[in-house]
């Protein structure tokens, strides 16, 4: 397993990218990662993702957002 300094730079990264692809707020986007629980998908899947590109994570977690709102 990867250590946790390097999950966390990923879990950034990947808040960061979100935010500025969807153009809302940091707290906008944490706010929607601790509600669709973003965090631990990206903690149990950091093996295969944090292997892909930029655009592809952005997409692949806009898509897990997008299945896990609360309606």
């Amino acid at each position: 397993m990867e250590s946790d300094s390097k999950i966390y730079k990923f879990i950034i990264f990947c808040l960061e990218h979100y935010r500025n692809f969807r153009h809302i707020t940091a707290m906008q986007a944490l706010s929607l990662f601790r509600q669709t629980g973003v965090f631990q998908y990206l903690i149990d899947g950091y093996e295969v993702l944090h292997t892909q590109g930029r655009d592809y994570i952005v997409a692949d977690i806009d898509d897990f957002i997008n299945n896990h709102k609360i309606k």
